[in-house]
């Protein structure tokens, strides 16, 4: 798979260091290749292990990766943004060895909310998922949750 960070990410410092902190998306090897306001472009192989005992991609490894995408795309504006709420619906099976790409598109942004669309599909273009996610930008943007624990992206 290469570099997990594409070269136009790398102008984004804030989402490097977002990205470095990132453990779950490096060790799963989940790439962020693009990166821009509202907008981003996230891929992962499939591996053994991801499947389950129909052989196919489990279906919360396609919601991380859909996640994933999501978070940096919302978090592309600089304020530490959150979920709120998240929906996936399954639509085509992966299978080991698929290279899947999420893209992560903003719908809509109010105060300090939004709404993102993700959609998942496997190199060939297919569709395998369809992701909504509701972000909040938390006050003072600090990384802590309000109610005093740590946010969890």
């Amino acid at each position: 798979m290469g570099t997990l960070v594409g070269p136009d990410v790398a102008a984004h410092p804030r989402i490097v260091a977002l990205y470095e902190r990132d453990q779950t998306c490096q060790t799963l090897r989940i790439a962020l290749d693009e990166v821009s306001t509202g907008r981003a472009l996230m891929r992962m192989r499939v591996t053994a292990s991801m499947v389950n005992g129909h052989g196919m991609a489990h279906g919360g490894y396609l919601f991380l990766l859909a996640d994933a995408a999501f978070s940096y795309a919302c978090n592309s504006y600089g304020p530490v943004t959150v979920a709120q709420a998240a929906q996936v619906t399954f639509l085509s099976p992966a299978a080991v060895d698929d290279e899947l790409v999420a893209e992560a598109v903003e719908r809509a942004r109010s105060g300090r909310t939004g709404v993102y669309d993700v959609t998942v599909r496997q190199s060939t273009g297919r569709v395998v998922a369809e992701f909504r996610g509701q972000s909040v930008i938390l006050a003072g943007g600090t990384g802590r949750h309000p109610e005093g624990g740590v946010a969890g992206r």
